[in-house]
């Protein structure tokens, strides 16, 4: 699975921008203005690679690969345990964090989680599929 963290445009010029205006900010801390804090920290780790610096120690070019590397995040989904635990979830995305109309998250504009993503709990015997389709139908008004 392939995602673009910034599909609005470019996340180099962005940065670039970033390093002019907040010099002695942390790369870390930027990215926080975009994403969750758990998620800046998984993705420096995991995806960026690199020291967390001040934005003026980076350069042009490492700035840019930083981008790059953000709006093009390869996941490998590891499996499943298959039907044999497949239930109702709990836990997700923080309702709080989305537009209730549009399931859109505040966030980062043209992201949506509808279903199962989404912290919401309720009884088994299908009420989660209808969860899931009613929530993609409002979402989908929208896309």
């Amino acid at each position: 699975i392939q995602i673009d963290l910034y599909p609005d445009g470019s996340l180099a010029d962005w940065l670039l921008e970033q390093q002019q205006e907040r010099p002695k900010a942390e790369l870390k801390t930027v990215l926080q203005t975009l994403y969750p804090k758990r998620l800046v920290q998984r993705l420096c780790d995991q995806v960026i690679l690199t020291s967390n610096r001040a934005m003026q120690q980076y350069n042009a070019d490492e700035l840019t690969k930083i981008a790059e590397a953000l709006q093009q995040w390869a996941l490998t989904p590891a499996g499943t345990e298959g039907m044999r635990t497949a239930e109702v979830a709990s836990g997700g995305v923080d309702t709080q964090e989305l537009s209730s109309k549009t399931f859109e998250a505040h966030k980062v504009p043209s992201l949506y989680f509808i279903g199962e993503t989404v912290d919401v709990t309720g009884w088994l015997g299908g009420y989660n599929f209808q969860w899931a389709w009613a929530s993609a139908w409002c979402a989908g008004q929208y896309v």
